[in-house]
């Protein structure tokens, strides 16, 4: 794909790149769809309840039935909301979710995706600005509720990216370069999950923050806020919120996977499936906190990031840079 970019322009180059990113995008709206019907079932385990089982053998197919339903929906717009802020905040917050995937490497040749010398960086950035349009729909919105959500996701959100960015710069320094494809290189006589644990157990925990999953879910507390920032949106743009919300779950598993846990690498199976093994892990453990954690409390949120995991992850990168200078 990479010398592939390199060629000129052609109608055959540029068609060939849409395809490629027609592919992916179908593949992710498939792995989210069924994301969604796994958490449903690992929660009906845990609580000890059926689940979705339905529409389709299995009630596979509940999810389609969700989306079409949503799609199908009224959209309606409050008559004291900002028209033009409360529609494309969900736009602003969907797009940026989709285009970190151009830099998940989830093979070898990383077909269909870019091989950027700043792929750790663009993910982040990208990422950060989806918070605007949380923010901005919330805002626009007019509704105290959705407010007190977009603020506290805004609060969130940026306070927990910067243990998150700090946890990555460990891996950093071990592979030299904050390309993702060399990162993943870089593990293949041992995962990074072993020598920077303490900056992988920051990286999830502010993963899961970043994510506003449980035990960090304040800013669609239900049982405070409705819905948070969304309760005012319906239909197919309350539908790109929680799109938006479950690509960044499958993005963030693909962005763990490539930087502690070898990416592709693996014995037997092909590179691909390993990704998948991987990435799947950790989604698995985002359902798995949500039946198992309470919510924070709302108090503890702020300090705990400023005070617990940004200094952890401040003496990670000290140890990661004194054991770099001593083999070396």
């Amino acid at each position: 794909m990479f010398e592939w970019l390199n060629q000129p322009f052609t109608p055959m180059t540029v068609l060939g790149m849409v395809i490629g990113g027609v592919i992916v995008l179908s593949v992710i709206l498939l792995v989210v769809a069924y994301s969604i019907y796994a958490q449903r079932k690992i929660l009906a385990a845990m609580h000890l309840r059926i689940g979705p089982n339905r529409v389709g053998p299995f009630g596979l197919f509940q999810s389609f039935a969700d989306i079409l339903k949503l799609l199908l929906k009224e959209d309606i717009v409050p008559a004291k909301a900002d028209k033009a802020m409360f529609l494309i905040g969900p736009m602003i917050t969907y797009v940026p979710s989709f285009m970190v995937l151009a830099v998940i490497p989830y093979t070898a040749t990383h077909l269909f995706t870019a091989e950027l010398n700043v792929g750790v960086l663009y993910y982040i950035a990208l990422s950060s600005i989806s918070v605007i349009g949380v923010v901005l729909g919330a805002w626009a919105s007019n509704n105290k509720y959705s407010i007190i959500g977009g603020l506290r996701s805004a609060a969130q959100l940026i306070s927990y990216e910067i243990p998150l960015a700090l946890s990555i710069l460990g891996v950093i320094l071990m592979a030299g370069s904050m390309n993702i494809v060399e990162i993943v290189e870089a593990q293949k006589n041992m995962w990074f999950i072993v020598p920077q644990i303490i900056g992988f157990s920051v990286f999830i925990i502010a993963a899961m923050a970043e994510l506003s999953r449980v035990p960090f879910d304040l800013p669609e507390a239900e049982s405070e806020l409705v819905a948070g920032y969304s309760t005012e949106y319906s239909g197919f743009r309350f539908a790109f919120y929680m799109l938006a919300e479950y690509v960044y779950i499958t993005a963030m598993g693909g962005l763990a996977a490539a930087l502690y846990l070898g990416g592709w690498e693996g014995p037997l199976l092909p590179g691909w499936a390993w990704y998948g093994i991987k990435a799947g892990l950790f989604i698995f453990l985002t359902f798995w906190l949500q039946g198992t954690f309470p919510r924070i409390r709302n108090t503890l949120l702020m300090t705990f990031s400023w005070k617990v995991l940004i200094p952890i992850s401040i003496l990670n990168i000290i140890l990661t840079a004194i054991i770099k200078i001593a083999v070396a």
